[in-house]
């Protein structure tokens, strides 16, 4: 393949280009053609973000030129840049590739984008063949999972420990998690020079002795492989398997014949399965029963009773802190231990034909069972990558993401129903909410039925009102766990200047706070509380930039559309305002200079205009004049003197002036150099109007149509806006800078100057979730009466609450611009959390709404990283304990609520025959 140069053609497999713009060319050529043929099984190399912009700048690439897996930094461009030395990616390299002569492996927790880049493989040898350099890093494109056509890039493969048990001498080998059992083999043989059968391979985890992988058409995904784990390379002697109780350096070794174990036991309540023996679901409880990830206590051995810790197999504390919250929640503890396996749904579409069930119940089982110091979940592991490639690899995830997985899919794993009914949702018909809450209810237990749903589901109910032409929708839906943002992230704070305009009082700066999806008329409303707005009054919001102001005349426009670095105003005016005559102020100051004998007056714009209204029996100049003064006034500093007249008239003629009525609304104020003056006499010192003199010129530009004397009548629909011209000697008599000096609407450096943020409480969150809010402009409702989509106002109402109460306190907030996560203490209750005020229904007089907080995921840092631990509370012993990864300790009730908490878990307190309430 060619592409055409300034001098010919150049083949994208020549030598070094002449140019950048060439070396630009190609390899945007050769990214096209791999991005259109990329398919499993490809390789892409990693290369340094460093390297990468440098070349970039080099080459001169524009943003967004390149195709996905050539996004570049946006650094800038520099002045003349150079031409990049050899790649360097030695930077992104691990010190320990250095061990045994490995492959390079690369650091763990590097970012796409920030630390490395993604090429393929044609476009990194290109870039090496002219640049030279490395080492090499190539990943291989693999899928999602086994159902899915969508790839990705793994660029953190496994990196297995191999320990060879002939002179217990290790190496590391860098492989697929896709790759097969048949493939390892290759790869170790070829490495040791060995014949595939004269070797065994086994499951070394923990340096413990595990299973021989014998199943070459298993992915090492399958296998339970996992990061940096050890794996033991065995000798055989005539097909016989060389083993060693004690010694891995060669010495004495028996011989034995390998054979599979054969083992048999019992589930509790259920039937023997037996390896070998049985079919179906007893096989499978089996083969997880006899996976030997269990690690036994070094020391003294304790009964566990649920006390077992789960090991970290990498960035995995928040899969163990969501686990452990859910082996300890009573009713599901209660369900595994039991023979769940005639409930296991094999035909569920939304499942996972059992197998996810059945891993977590066995983990559930482990952890339940004495003996025990801690377990590595590996198999569990192996079954969540295999069903939520989301979160497989060893990056940090969200505990609450991987709780609402769990959650969902146990339900479909176990959902009784196998053939779910069609059934049509029908309108309310002015029923009672009661009975279609309950119709709701009904309909959704007939296609969903499981132990989840009957623990941990609820059901609130949710009201659009559409803001345009009222219609109400009302619904009841599920819900599995409650997701309750802090106020703060569900609001934003908003500086607004509110201007009297009668002149009354001075400008006035007011902070509120407003939802973030809201309306220019939840501002009016938060505004209009704030400054005390009188029910004669309005308020007019407008925004103010370059000295002239954009009113807000939707009351629905969007907040979200408003940014932090604005400036907007607010106009207090009758509450009839609408039907009288609005007179906009602008300022201008004049300036001149003389230029080639010419004497040139320069007008300039400053301030911000005020705004008031003419009363509605106004109709000559006089009366526009008397207006002006009134808003005026507060900015006085002192009363005026004659001294003060007489400097002023010396200066421009009797103080401001009123230079241009404008008698469009759509045109711009454009004051003239020339036109006729009207000399207004001067007011009285001591009367309402208390300003300099005035003097009004009447311009002659393409805004006026008629010149307006003092004493001429004039068309009030027609006068919207006049010009005000300053002097130097007038800044000394009024404060102008009332109208010059708007805060912004945010100040973040104010903000962050903030020491300790405001703490709330559980009830707090749970207010604001239920508080009515607009939708946001991307989730628009579409009203069946408009026919169209609008931004509805959405409340959310508590209506039956679960056994379980799962409570997600949103600490994340994401946008496109910012991402944070709020640290704030959250005051909840440990003992008699009360919900009955915010359960609508009323009619089950026979259910409690008291709870009991018996576990707590803890997430410790902040975004893309941190740690997460958890609580959880024996129930029997009334005891909470500590579960940090393997580690499980005794802790105080009163230590356990900090501002770590992330996820909340609630136990309902049953009521008796006598009404009494018990745990």
């Amino acid at each position: 393949m060619t592409i055409p140069t300034s001098g010919g053609l150049l083949s994208l497999e020549s030598c070094l280009p002449c140019t950048p713009e060439e070396e630009r060319e190609t390899i945007m050529e050769l990214t096209r053609e791999a991005e259109a043929n990329m398919k499993e099984g490809d390789s892409v190399y990693v290369i340094s973000a460093r390297w990468w912009g440098n070349w970039q700048r080099y080459v001169g690439f524009e943003e967004t030129e390149l195709p996905h897996f050539c996004n570049h930094s946006n650094n800038g461009a520099l002045q003349n840049p150079c031409r990049p030395g050899q790649i360097n990616n030695k930077e992104l390299i691990s010190d320990r590739s250095n061990e045994g002569g490995d492959k390079p492996t690369l650091r763990m927790n590097l970012e796409e984008g920030k630390d490395y880049h993604l090429v393929h493989q044609r476009v990194w040898k290109k870039l090496q063949e002219w640049y030279k350099g490395g080492p090499e890093i190539p990943r291989k494109v693999i899928s999602e999972s086994i159902n899915s056509r969508s790839l990705r890039v793994e660029v953190y493969p496994l990196v297995l420990r191999l320990i060879d048990a002939r002179d217990n001498s290790q190496r590391s080998l860098i492989m697929s998690r896709k790759a097969s059992v048949r493939e390892l083999y290759n790869e170790v043989c070829m490495l040791l020079k060995l014949e595939q059968g004269q070797i065994s391979i086994r499951d070394y985890f923990n340096e413990k002795k595990h299973e021989i992988l014998e199943n070459y058409d298993q992915t090492l995904e399958e296998a339970k492989m996992q990061m940096n784990q050890q794996i033991l390379l065995e000798p055989k002697v005539n097909g016989l398997l060389h083993t060693s109780g004690m010694d891995l350096a060669g010495n004495a070794m028996a011989l034995v014949p390998f054979e599979p174990s054969r083992l048999s036991t019992t589930i509790a309540g259920g039937p023997s399965f037996s390896n070998g023996f049985s079919a179906g679901f007893g096989s499978k409880f089996l083969r997880d029963m006899e996976d030997s990830d269990d690690i036994l206590s070094n020391g003294t051995k304790v009964d566990g009773r649920g006390l077992t810790g789960l090991q970290n197999l990498g960035n995995t504390c928040f899969m163990n802190s969501a686990i452990q919250c859910l082996v300890h929640t009573p009713p599901l503890v209660e369900y595994f231990l039991q023979d769940y396996t005639g409930e296991i749904n094999t035909k569920n579409p939304l499942g996972m034909q059992g197998e996810l069930a059945l891993s977590f119940g066995d983990l559930l089982r482990k952890l339940w069972s004495s003996g025990r110091t801690s377990i590595a979940p590996r198999a569990f592991k192996t079954k969540l990558a295999r069903f939520a490639p989301q979160f497989s690899g060893y990056n940090q995830h969200d505990s609450q993401e991987l709780l609402a997985f769990l959650l969902d899919g146990l339900h479909e794993d176990l959902n009784r129903v196998k053939n779910k009914p069609y059934i049509e949702v029908k309108d309310s018909d002015g029923r009672s909410d009661e009975e279609v809450a309950h119709e709701c209810w009904q309909n959704h237990k007939a296609r969903n039925d499981s132990i989840i749903v009957d623990v941990c589901q609820g059901q609130y109910k949710s009201t659009l009102v559409c803001p345009d032409c009222s219609k109400v929708s009302v619904t009841f839906d599920p819900f599995m766990y409650l997701s309750l943002p802090l106020p703060s992230t569900l609001t934003r704070s908003m500086t607004i200047t509110v201007f009297s305009g009668d002149g009354s009082a001075l400008p006035m700066p007011f902070t509120v706070t407003v939802p973030k999806n809201g309306c220019c008329r939840d501002l009016v409303r938060a505004l209009s509380i704030a400054c005390c707005l009188g029910s004669s009054e309005a308020l007019l919001v407008a925004e103010a930039f370059d000295h002239r102001i954009r009113y807000l005349e939707n009351p629905f426009e969007a907040l979200s559309n408003i940014k932090d670095d604005e400036h907007f105003v607010a106009y207090r005016l009758p509450a009839n305002h609408e039907k009288l005559v609005k007179l906009e102020i602008v300022h201008f100051k004049a300036e001149s200079f003389i230029s080639e004998s010419q004497h040139i007056l320069h007008r300039q714009l400053i301030g911000v205009p005020l705004v008031t209204c003419l009363d509605k029996d106004a109709k000559t100049g006089s009366d526009i004049r008397a207006s002006v003064a009134s808003v005026l006034k507060p900015l006085l500093r002192k009363k005026v003197s004659p001294t003060n007249r007489d400097a002023m008239s010396k200066d421009n003629g009797y103080g401001p002036r009123l230079d241009a009525i404008v008698l469009t609304e759509n045109g711009d104020n454009a004051p003239c150099s020339s036109g006729r003056n009207l000399s207004i006499s001067n007011m009285d010192v001591d009367g309402p109007e208390d300003i300099a003199p005035l003097q009004i010129s009447l311009t002659d530009d393409r805004f006026i149509k008629t010149p307006i004397n003092d004493d001429d009548d004039f068309l009030p629909e027609s006068c919207r806006r006049v010009a005000l011209e300053w002097s130097d000697s007038e800044f000394n008599l009024y404060n102008f800078s009332f109208l010059e000096d708007l805060p912004e609407i945010f100040k973040s450096a104010f903000m962050s100057k903030k020491t300790r943020q405001e703490a709330f409480t559980l009830f707090s969150c749970l207010e604001t979730f239920m508080k009515e809010e607009p939708l946001g402009p991307d989730d628009m409702w579409y009203c069946p009466s408009c026919k169209v989509h609008r931004q509805a106002t959405k409340k959310l109402d508590l209506w039956r609450l679960p056994e379980i109460l799962v409570v997600h306190l949103k600490r994340f907030s994401y946008s496109r611009f910012l991402k944070n996560k709020l640290d704030t203490f959250v005051n909840f209750p440990v003992h008699n959390l009360d919900l009955s005020k915010y359960v609508m229904n009323k009619s089950s007089t026979q259910q409690s709404y008291l709870y009991e907080l018996y576990a707590v995921s803890n997430h410790y840092g902040g975004l893309g990283g941190g740690h997460y631990t958890a609580y959880a509370k024996l129930i029997e012993e009334d005891s909470w304990y500590h579960f940090d990864d393997s580690h499980v300790s005794p802790v105080s009730e009163d230590s356990i609520k900090t501002s770590a908490a992330y996820v909340l878990f609630y136990r309902r307190k049953e009521i008796d025959s006598s009404n009494n309430l018990q745990e």
